[in-house]
């Protein structure tokens, strides 16, 4: 009898261990309410931002917002004033929250707008440049730029500026929250001539 009972006070214990371990379900429901009060200015509420120099989320991987979120309140990798006022709001269970519902969020279509520089950037995106040791953008976030879910983000779409403002960002270390530096190897092998050209061929993917 002991036994039994040891074991099912073992099993208890075991199952409150699993449940503990197991997050949350994202409330996308309260994801919106959060963007209708915080993000809807900047953002837009269907993540459809009308600013270059405000990023478009509609869409965007849920992980690697909710990273993005993380790291703007902490503000050590990745400082933004602005940004460190809005997530400093935040809870965790919050920035899950909005991380999904932008990211059930239909994008709308980007414009390349440059013809000049069409080549150079579909060649460093599809192909990369071996003679510099960059590595083809499609590698990490696929041929679409629709991005791999947890790792790396989607890039479809997104204004020009606000890609090119990032590489920079990586390529001086004011931005340092890639993973082993990765970004921040690559950008520093590219000029500011490259970094235009691919930052406006992603705006054309779709």
């Amino acid at each position: 009898m002991k036994i039994a009972v040891a074991l099912v006070g073992f099993s208890l214990i075991a199952a409150g261990a699993r449940a503990q371990q197991v997050p949350a379900k994202p409330d996308i429901a309260k994801g919106r309410d959060i963007v209708k009060k915080i993000c809807v200015a900047c953002h837009g509420e269907d993540g459809n931002s009308t600013s270059s120099a405000n990023p478009k989320l509609a869409s965007q991987i849920p992980e690697y917002m909710h990273k993005q979120l993380v790291n703007f309140k902490a503000n050590s990798e990745r400082k933004n004033g602005l940004m460190l006022g809005m997530a400093g709001t935040l809870s965790d269970a919050d920035m899950q929250n909005v991380s999904a519902y932008y990211a059930t969020q239909k994008p709308r279509d980007g414009v390349a707008k440059s013809k000049e520089t069409l080549v150079l950037g579909r060649k460093i995106f599809r192909g990369g440049d071996f003679s510099k040791g960059v590595p083809a953008c499609a590698a990490c976030h696929g041929a679409n730029g629709a991005g791999v879910p947890a790792q790396f983000p989607r890039l479809a779409g997104q204004f020009a500026e606000y890609t090119a403002a990032q590489l920079k960002a990586f390529r001086t270390g004011e931005r340092s929250n890639d993973a082993n530096q990765m970004m921040r190897t690559i950008a520093s092998k590219m000029n500011d001539a490259e970094i235009g050209a691919v930052a406006d061929y992603i705006a054309g993917l779709r």
